[in-house]
């Protein structure tokens, strides 16, 4: 969900999530959206309101995670080409850190160009960026005396604490569906997440166009599988973003190897918010 100040705080979201018995919350990541010239897809009004309100995901994430016990907190997506990699690092061990290592780290590229550009990143470069940021967090978390060099992020051996508790790292999920996005899951991530486009189809109808992504979402994970047994690695997860609410797509899922899914809430007051959340849980029983 989008938390904004008008809508459910992410530690209430959080807390009756867990009530209910879901096994995680995602907080996606926006800093802002730059009006832009007019240009499809890119001007700032042509986006949802709720993208240009969200709360940043390390401040809701740090709310969910002290407000729980046992519910997973993570980030769908965390933009990573526009975050300073020392300081992510940090954060994201901290509150590892206060949930008693409970964070999962979704990252992605985005697809706005001129926030990228905003925050010092040129778009051509974010995927090598992306890389190396995750290489450079995953050896501060791992390392006592922690360096990296690259194209993109250099530093010299230093101290940073805290260390997560999970241990060689939270989990790291590589969003996106581009043609070189299992390549990348492969370099530097410990799953996959996907994401369906259109919007929640609870009556679920397996029209032409489902069945088409479905197709395709199955032969891509099974590639995946493919990638990960050639390079000798264990096989990443799989966490679908947007998924359809309904038993039937669920079982699809699973056959094809999907190990979570995720479902987008609205971004509205307290009471909307709640009704959706025991509605899919009653729905999915």
């Amino acid at each position: 969900m989008f938390p904004s100040a008008e809508s459910i705080t992410p530690n209430d979201l959080a807390v009756s999530a867990e009530r209910c018995g879901f096994e995680s919350v995602f907080f996606p990541d926006h800093t802002h959206v730059p009006l832009g010239d007019g240009s499809p897809g890119y001007s700032g009004h042509d986006v949802p309101e709720y993208y240009r309100t969200t709360m940043d995901p390390i401040v809701a994430m740090t709310a969910a995670a002290t407000a729980t016990t046992n519910i997973t907190i993570g980030t769908a997506v965390c933009l990573v080409a526009q975050r300073d990699p020392i300081i992510l690092a940090k954060q994201i061990a901290s509150i590892d850190q206060l949930s008693a290592g409970r964070v999962t780290l979704g990252v992605g590229a985005g697809w706005n160009d001129e926030e990228m550009r905003n925050h010092g990143t040129e778009p051509s470069t974010r995927f090598s960026l992306i890389r190396e940021r995750v290489e450079a967090m995953s050896a501060i978390w791992q390392q006592k005396e922690a360096s990296y060099q690259g194209e993109h992020v250099n530093f010299a051996p230093m101290w940073s604490w805290p260390k997560p508790v999970q241990r060689p790292r939270p989990p790291v999920l590589v969003g996106g569906g581009g043609p070189t996005v299992l390549k990348r899951v492969i370099s530097y991530g410990d799953g996959w997440m996907p994401f369906r486009e259109g919007t929640d189809q609870v009556g679920d109808p397996l029209s032409g166009q489902v069945e088409e992504f479905e197709a395709e979402l199955g032969w891509r994970i099974g590639e995946l599988r493919r990638l990960a047994d050639a390079a000798g690695r264990p096989r990443p997860s799989v966490t679908l973003f947007n998924a359809c609410p309904h038993p039937a797509a669920l079982d699809r899922y699973r056959s094809m190897g999907v190990d979570r899914v995720v479902f987008w809430l609205p971004t509205a007051a307290t009471n909307p918010t709640l009704e959706t959340l025991h509605q899919l849980r009653t729905l999915l029983r």
